[in-house]
């Protein structure tokens, strides 16, 4: 085990497998020469050459359409967006073709490449720069969505994608880089998809959640914990595939559940959350799902109106004392 950040466990990741797998290639706006913009691609040129390490033109169409292209062909390319909302300019080459190629060939094409980059919203980037739009890419059928929140996660589940033969959506939350944790450096550790993982034992409520927002929840549970509340907090990890079961087996103990994003509230993934949820455990719950989400507005820059965009620990707090009444 070793201890180190978020961002160095991805670059860690990448590395590891690269050496291991020929095929393995990263491509992206400054990934190379300037080594990243959030520095995860820090030293990667140096060591793997201008071949394997591409620094691409300011074209998310194009750095989408050359990894899905190359992956067709037997390559394993790790494509980053510099931000998940610039991915916006690529959703043709996203939904209609990575994620549709295998079903459109009756399975004689595979895709296996990996989207990856910083999502998530805070840090003062405004309104086309800061948006978690993880249930824009949930929604289609073809990809797998991975949202990790610390960092041993984000190794585990980026050497899984990698190996993957479908394209998988890898969101890292750009407030999450910093964070530090132990990591292991077993380079075939590799965290499966659709497990999620109880991050804190508790018996009143169920609190899901992903990515940045696994660490509110815990937050909020500890500051619960000292008012004889006792929370349990589900990290997902995964979104799809979603682990379902280990859920509604948490609110079946607990018989009260929230459901916490930081995406926008309205058609939010917490809304499939909380349907799972009462499809799969209504005869166990006390009370009705409660939903914690993002404000319906584009995101401020003014740090104050950012703020009162975000949902925080507190609203997590309110809502599972209205679901406990």
């Amino acid at each position: 085990m070793a201890t180190m950040r978020y961002q160095q466990a991805i670059r860690l990741a990448m590395t590891e497998e690269m050496e291991r797998d020929p095929n393995v290639y990263i491509l992206g706006e400054e990934v190379g020469q300037y080594q990243g913009t959030y520095r995860v691609t820090e030293g990667m040129l140096q060591k793997f050459g201008p071949e394997r390490v591409v620094d691409t033109p300011i074209s998310e169409i194009g750095i989408a359409g050359m990894a899905t292209g190359s992956a067709m062909v037997g390559l394993r390319p790790v494509a980053e967006f510099m931000t998940w909302s610039f991915a916006l300019e690529a959703m043709d080459q996203l939904v209609n073709h990575a994620a549709k190629i295998t079903y459109m060939s009756g399975g004689r094409i595979q895709c296996p490449v990996v989207f990856r980059g910083p999502a998530g919203v805070g840090t003062q980037l405004s309104a086309q720069h800061s948006q978690s739009m993880e249930s824009w890419y949930a929604h289609t059928p073809g990809f797998k969505v991975v949202m990790p929140a610390f960092p041993d996660d984000a190794k585990g589940l980026l050497k899984t994608a990698i190996r993957e033969n479908n394209p998988v959506i890898f969101m890292e939350h750009a407030g999450l880089y910093g964070v530090q944790g132990d990591v292991p450096d077993d380079t075939e550790f590799l965290v499966p998809f659709g497990q999620a993982k109880i991050r804190r034992e508790g018996t009143h409520c169920t609190l899901v959640a992903y990515s940045r927002g696994v660490h509110i929840c815990l937050k909020a549970a500890e500051a619960l914990a000292k008012e004889g509340i006792e929370c349990e907090v589900v990290d997902l990890r995964t979104l799809v595939p979603l682990d379902t079961e280990t859920i509604l087996t948490s609110v079946r103990k607990t018989h009260h559940a929230v459901v916490m994003h930081e995406e926008w509230k309205n058609v939010g993934f917490g809304a499939e959350l909380s349907a799972r949820i009462h499809e799969g455990a209504f005869d166990d719950l006390d009370a009705p799902v409660e939903r914690v989400g993002g404000a319906d507005v584009p995101m401020p820059y003014a740090k104050n109106l950012e703020r009162a965009a975000i949902p925080t620990d507190a609203d997590v707090i309110a809502a599972v004392k209205k679901t406990l009444a």
